[in-house]
């Protein structure tokens, strides 16, 4: 194996592929990134059982060949690099990469005892990337974090016809996002449960290109597979990760269909309101808000600790509230949503807000975005 490839394309492919390399592989192999030179260019691979990531990117490619050498390591050097052209060569055991006077040997490991890379399944469809990332980020705010839940660290991803929903939840906030995507079928229907880190990772890193093909098989159980492929620096990228097993909490009934209480307040200033309060808020407290004649004050501390509070404007419908919720999950939802002015809806203050954009300030044309919606659970307020 011998190649020349362009420094910069190289070491982002590298970084990319290597990302997703587990932190403690159960064998020393799947801690290896895969180098494959042929007439086609170069292809960078990892891949751990459950998610891989493919790079194929332009290169001179003077002899053909494969090797595996530790991703880490080579993701680390390419880094440190001078701007100069990379060229790698097989050097029996070894790989030596020259980059200007640069020079490193690497331990090569047994490419013979690398796993199956996973075939790319059928494309379902395609979405702008832009609006699948931007989506994504939205949806994966509510997914849990507890591997002791499995289920809940899943995004949902449902299709149906030209519609993706995207649904998460940690039991203590849920989170729905709606986009338009380019079917395959117009009669496309399936549901998958993505792993929320992976989901996230790939979405943001696949926005080179216009567009990103989403592709599912198997759905019906944990053994399914899921595949994003799009545009990145000097070529294609590639990345499926196996899907969840288990069942999915059905969350959508969660959201109310009446609104007895309003709020519309400014983001910005709601946001930085909250977090001034809840800098005297304890560990697993709430920040109390009080909802009354066109003002939201909010609390914060009790008794002989510090407490603060501060009131901002609002435009309140509906009977005075008071209530409470976790100031973090409260900020995570708020930062999220993409207008200026969000709106707080209630049925009652002990049970969950849903949390909205408005698309206008104000005039008949104001409404609410239907397509990111959170709704979080409230804290018990300290008497």
């Amino acid at each position: 194996m011998k190649f020349r490839v362009d420094r910069d394309v190289f070491a982002d492919a590298v970084a990319w592929a290597a990302r997703s390399l587990p932190v403690r592989p159960s064998a020393p192999v799947l801690a290896g990134l895969l180098i494959e030179a042929s007439d086609d260019g170069l292809v960078l691979s990892t891949f751990d059982y459950e998610t891989s990531a493919r790079a194929t990117l332009t290169a001179e490619v003077h002899d053909e060949g494969t090797a595996l050498v530790s991703g880490r390591l080579l993701a680390d050097i390419c880094r440190s690099l001078p701007a100069k052209p990379v060229e790698m060569v097989i050097d029996g055991a070894r790989v030596s990469l020259t980059c200007g006077s640069a020079r490193f040997s690497l331990q090569t490991m047994p490419v013979e005892d690398y796993p199956t890379i996973p075939d790319m399944p059928d494309a379902t469809g395609t979405v702008p990337s832009d609006v699948f990332a931007h989506a994504v980020a939205q949806a994966v705010t509510a997914a849990g974090r507890d591997d002791m839940l499995p289920v809940l660290t899943g995004v949902r991803v449902e299709i149906d016809g030209s519609t993706i929903a995207l649904l998460a939840t940690d039991r203590f906030r849920l989170s729905q996002r709606e986009l338009e995507w380019n079917p395959r079928t117009p009669d496309e229907s399936v549901a998958a449960l993505v792993p929320a880190r992976v989901l996230g990772d790939t979405a943001k890193s696949l926005t080179a290109g216009g567009e990103v093909t989403l592709a599912l098989s198997n759905t019906g159980t944990g053994e399914g597979l899921i595949g994003f492929e799009g545009a990145g620096p000097g070529g294609i990228r590639r990345t499926t990760t196996r899907l969840l097993d288990g069942e999915f909490p059905k969350v959508r009934s969660l959201f109310p269909n009446e609104k007895l209480t309003t709020a519309k307040v400014d983001k910005a200033a709601l946001i930085e309101s909250v977090k001034r309060v809840a800098l005297v808020a304890e560990r697993n407290t709430a920040v109390q808000l009080h909802f009354a004649d066109g003002v939201l004050t909010l609390d914060a501390g009790s008794g002989d600790e510090a407490q603060a509070s501060e009131s901002i404007p609002a435009t309140i419908d509906g009977a005075e509230l008071t209530t409470g919720f976790n100031p973090q999950f409260l900020l995570d939802g708020l930062s999220a949503i993409d207008q200026d002015v969000v709106e707080l809806a209630f049925t009652q203050p002990s049970k969950p807000v849903v949390i909205s954009g408005v698309t206008a300030d104000q005039g008949d044309d104001a409404g609410i975005d239907t397509g990111f919606r959170y709704l979080l659970m409230p804290r018990r307020l300290l008497s």
